[in-house]
């Protein structure tokens, strides 16, 4: 079964390229989706991120997700740490799930695939990519959270030249149509290579 990453940085719409696809029969797989289902019930990865980040990491057995983003967004090894934990266990996941999907090819979506070694696993990779701004407002939008805090995210999201060359194919999604129609050409793409 062919496996396509699909990545960007916040708000640049990966989610809704996701969507896109799975309109046409592609299984998806959302990482920080199941990073998150990961960290609240893996015992293991639990235990891990407790010893790293303290028991402050959890409140009655729930992600304290407001404690570490602080830790993490502002100290580049407590991310690099917190990434060498989760990486591992949504890669394994992802794996399982893999053997077991019916759709035409899987789609994974990740906003650090190019950053993580899943990268090998993929046979395409399309990284989609909006104007700053519109990221920005995008993230408003559906986050509570403040603009200052958005854009230094979307600072420790920049995506190094090298890891670029990675990408197959690149979505420019700033207008839904042109989107549309850069999905679809993609997908005919990869079914006419099966």
């Amino acid at each position: 079964m062919k496996v396509v990453g699909i990545t960007g940085s916040m708000g640049s719409g990966k989610t809704t390229v996701l969507k896109m696809f799975k309109t046409l029969g592609v299984s998806t797989y959302i990482a920080d989706v199941e990073a998150k289902r990961l960290m609240k019930n893996s015992i293991i990865l639990k235990s891990k991120i407790i010893e790293e980040f303290g028991s402050e990491s959890y409140i009655d057995g729930e992600l304290n997700r407001s404690y570490l983003a602080k830790l993490i967004f502002k100290d580049a090894t407590k991310l690099k740490i917190i990434n060498s934990l989760v990486h591992p266990a949504v890669r394994f996941d992802f794996e399982k799930f893999i053997r077991n999907a019916k759709g035409k090819y899987v789609l994974y979506e990740s906003a650090l695939l190019l950053q993580s070694d899943t990268a090998s696993l993929c046979d395409y990779i399309i990284l989609v990519s909006a104007p700053f701004d519109i990221r920005v407002s995008r993230i408003l939008k559906r986050d509570a959270t403040r603009e200052d805090e958005i854009k230094s995210r979307l600072k420790h999201q920049k995506i190094p030249n090298e890891s670029l060359r990675k990408a197959t194919f690149f979505i420019e999604n700033s207008t839904l149509k042109n989107t549309q129609d850069q999905v679809l050409q993609i997908h005919n793409y990869i079914l006419s290579k099966n």
